[in-house]
C-alpha cells in the first residue's frame, strides 16, 4: 500500500478529492492510504502562530520553521522511508514520466503544502524534491498536491480499470496525446464516427490512430 501524507494548513480541501472517484477506488481497494496534517496544530503559542514576517523586509508572511519541521517528523512517524516532497514554483516541473517513476516506487510521499509568501529556506533540507505543476502562481500547494496526487495514484496497478488504459494515454511515451475517440452513435448532428474505426481492421484503425495523434508542445 502506498502511502501519501499532505501536510497542509487547509486539509478540508482534500475531502472531494480524496473521497471521490479513481482516489476513493484505490483506498477502497487497499492500494493506497491518505494522510491529512494539520500544519496549526504544530503552531506556537496559545494562537498556534504558523507564519511570520521575513527577515529583510517585503510583504507578505512566511510559515515558519518549526512547524514545519514538526510536521515532517510527524509524517516521518507513519512512514520513515517517505520522499517528502515541497509544491514550489521553482521546482522541477511535474510530468508524466515523474508520475510513473513515483507511482513504481515503493515509498511513499509527504507533500508539504506553502502557503501566503512561502515559507523559511531551511525546512529544503529535510526536502527530497521540489516540484512544480507550471509556469505560474497559485494561492498554496494544496491544488499541485491533489494533481500530483492523481497523476502517481491513477498509475498504481489495480487503480484503472483496462490493464493498457495508461499505457496508450496522452505523453505516455513523453511526445505524443491521445488520439481522438468516438463513441455510440455512429452519426450525431451530422458529424459521423470515421469508417475506419468501424472497419473491425485492428492494423488499419492502429494506424490511423497513430497517425492522429497529436504532438506534445
Amino acid at each position: 500500500m502506498k502511502k501519501i501524507q499532505v501536510i497542509t494548513l487547509f486539509p478540508e480541501m482534500f475531502d472531494g478529492v480524496f473521497n471521490n472517484s479513481m482516489m476513493w477506488k484505490a483506498q477502497d481497494k487497499g492500494l493506497v492510504e491518505f494522510i491529512l496534517i494539520n500544519l496549526r496544530e504544530f503552531g506556537l503559542g496559545p494562537r498556534k502562530q504558523v507564519d511570520d514576517t521575513p527577515y529583510g523586509g517585503g510583504d507578505g508572511m512566511l510559515l515558519k520553521p518549526e512547524p514545519l519541521f514538526a510536521a515532517v517528523e510527524k509524517a516521518k512517524v507513519n512512514d520513515p522511508t517517505a520522499r517528502v516532497a515541497l509544491m514550489t514554483a521553482r521546482g522541477r516541473r511535474w510530468k508524466q514520466s515523474a508520475a510513473q517513476e513515483w507511482a513504481d516506487d515503493t515509498r511513499g510521499v509527504i507533500f508539504i503544502c506553502g502557503r501566503y509568501e512561502g515559507y523559511d529556506e531551511r525546512i529544503t533540507t529535510v526536502v527530497d524534491d521540489q516540484v512544480s505543476v507550471g509556469d505560474y502562481v497559485l494561492t498554496g500547494g494544496e491544488l499541485p498536491a491533489m494533481t500530483i496526487t492523481d497523476s502517481i495514484v491513477r498509475l498504481i496497478p489495480g487503480v484503472l480499470g483496462g490493464a493498457t488504459s495508461a499505457e496508450i494515454e496522452s505523453f505516455s511515451d513523453g511526445e505524443t496525446l491521445e488520439f481522438p475517440q468516438y463513441t455510440r452513435p455512429e452519426e450525431f448532428n451530422g458529424m459521423k464516427v470515421p469508417d475506419v474505426l468501424l472497419s473491425g481492421n485492428h492494423a488499419h484503425i492502429a494506424k490511423w490512430r497513430a497517425d492522429n495523434s497529436f504532438k506534445a508542445e
